[in-house]
């Protein structure tokens, strides 16, 4: 009798299964297909790879009008992306974050806290919502497209929501990119020191890869700075996304207040994380898997989120969210400078 309940469990449970691979299989497919892709020229051609991924992506919304792809993409968008925020953890260590200083915490601390400020007070100003200025804000002071989307997940959801956050990822990936060049040379020009360099490097430029670029670019000693200095940025991105998880949850009464957790679980996630990784029991090789893990489960959440967005939506926002992002981006390289002037 025990045999036969175990075996129709197991059927029950197949079952399942198996409807829930034929429901998420289309979106996913597809959502794979296009982060291979974006891969795949990214790796040879050179350039971004999410911003491969959410330009092909969108070539591709005329797929959202067919329901068979709308689950699985729905899933790739959401449930993969914040598997891919929690794999994070897996590049710090808080060694790495002790090594800085005390001085050079504080600082980046107050970086991320008057960068979010400034995005918040230039939504006010030209008449964006505010929680896509705390969104803005956040990307360029924290960690870029990782941020923007750890971020949207706690934010209110409206109707512009994926719109905003496909326009923040889009924005900060073209800026780290533009900063990539041109930051190392404004350093030369500023006579900057390599320690120097790297620790405004990794200050400033939005997102990982290309705060590495930078940083060896000029010598291992910077690479080696920024690098850490990058890292603590977003180590940062935990206390950030629930501060701003619980200050929007207070704004908001009734259902959509019960859908704003104060400390998301993939935070809590990402949070065990970087403390099991701190003890080193990981081996080096398995956090660099998972290192290349993240990167891919964000490139496959980036596919999805583009085939989600209309490009014409996206066209009609403006000129004002490019001001948002773009003086966001000065106003950060701006104070590292100046906090590295102070400090000499």
């Amino acid at each position: 009798m025990i045999e036969g309940i175990c075996y129709a469990s197991s059927g029950s449970f197949l079952r399942r299964l198996s409807g829930r691979v034929q429901t998420l299989g289309p979106g996913l497919m597809v959502s794979l297909a296009i982060a291979m892709a974006s891969a795949f020229i990214a790796d040879h051609y050179g350039g971004p790879t999410l911003l491969y991924a959410l330009l092909f992506g969108m070539t591709f919304h005329f797929l959202i009008e067919d329901g068979r792809c709308l689950p699985g993409i729905e899933f790739a968008s959401r449930t993969i992306l914040r598997f891919g925020v929690v794999l994070l953890g897996a590049r710090i260590t808080l060694e790495q974050i002790g090594s800085l200083g005390f001085e050079t915490v504080i600082a980046a601390v107050l970086a991320v806290v008057a960068t979010l400020c400034v995005g918040w007070a230039s939504a006010r100003l030209l008449g964006q919502r505010a929680d896509f200025g705390v969104l803005t804000g956040g990307a360029v002071a924290i960690c870029g497209a990782s941020a923007a989307l750890a971020i949207s997940a706690v934010l209110p959801k409206h109707e512009n929501s994926e719109r905003d956050t496909l326009l923040t990822v889009v924005g900060v990936t073209g800026l780290s990119t533009l900063a990539m060049i041109t930051y190392p040379i404004l350093c030369k020009l500023l006579g900057l020191s390599p320690e120097q360099t790297g620790t405004f490097l990794g200050g400033t430029i939005h997102d990982v890869a290309q705060v590495v670029g930078a940083g060896y670019m000029i010598s291992p000693v910077t690479g080696d700075i920024a690098t850490v200095v990058k890292l603590l940025r977003v180590a940062l991105l935990v206390p950030a996304v629930v501060v701003v998880a619980w200050l929007f949850r207070r704004q908001h009464a009734g259902s959509e207040r019960g859908r704003i957790p104060v400390v998301p679980g993939f935070l809590v996630a990402f949070m065990a994380l970087v403390a099991i990784n701190s003890t080193g029991v990981i081996p080096h090789a398995l956090t660099g898997g998972m290192n290349d893990l993240s990167r891919g489960c964000l490139v496959f959440a980036i596919a999805a989120l583009g085939v989600k967005t209309s490009l014409q939506k996206l066209a009609k926002v403006g000129w004002r969210p490019i001001v948002m992002l773009v003086g966001e981006t000065f106003f950060l390289a701006a104070l590292v400078m100046g906090l590295l002037f102070l400090a000499r």
